[in-house]
């Protein structure tokens, strides 16, 4: 029998082709989050971003044509270039009206020397989530590693 174990906690550093201020705008301009924040074969058909502590950050996903829920997530923390700490929510098609799976999302935003970005993600708090969907929290560091490919060949272009 194979048994996969899902993280607590995943963390993940990606050089951006792009300078600290236009990675940390791509996190919260709704238009520019639609065009990357979509893991495998989803599309972002819906975001929302309430840019303030306390604000909410909801990511909308369907796959062929069908919602498949998302990201419904709560901004905890704004360094403005630098840091962006969330709770993150995984929500069905239910949105809040089904179960939503908390974690904690921080990412870091640091300038190199050539002018790109050294990010840093960190999701954490992963337990509830793997708890009742494994396979998704089993899944979460592919999923980022997919959606920060994406990022960085938007920023890139």
């Amino acid at each position: 029998m194979n048994v996969t174990t899902a993280p607590s906690a995943v963390r993940l550093e990606r050089t951006i082709p792009a300078p600290p201020a236009r990675v940390y705008r791509a996190w919260l301009e709704p238009e520019l989050v639609a065009r990357w924040m979509n893991p495998g074969v989803f599309t972002v058909t819906r975001v929302e971003v309430d840019e303030k502590v306390g604000g909410h950050y909801r990511v909308w996903h369907a796959e062929s044509g069908n919602e498949r829920g998302g990201f419904d997530a709560q901004i905890v923390e704004l360094v403005t270039n630098e840091r962006l700490v969330f709770r993150w929510g995984f929500v069905g098609p239910q949105r809040r009206d089904g179960p939503v799976y908390n974690s904690m999302l921080t990412i870091t935003f640091d300038e190199t020397a050539e002018g790109t970005t050294a990010l840093t993600l960190v999701h954490e708090r992963l337990d509830d989530l793997a708890a009742a969907m494994p396979e998704a929290a089993a899944n979460v560091r592919v999923g980022w590693d997919a959606v920060l490919d994406k990022l960085a060949q938007m920023l890139a272009s």
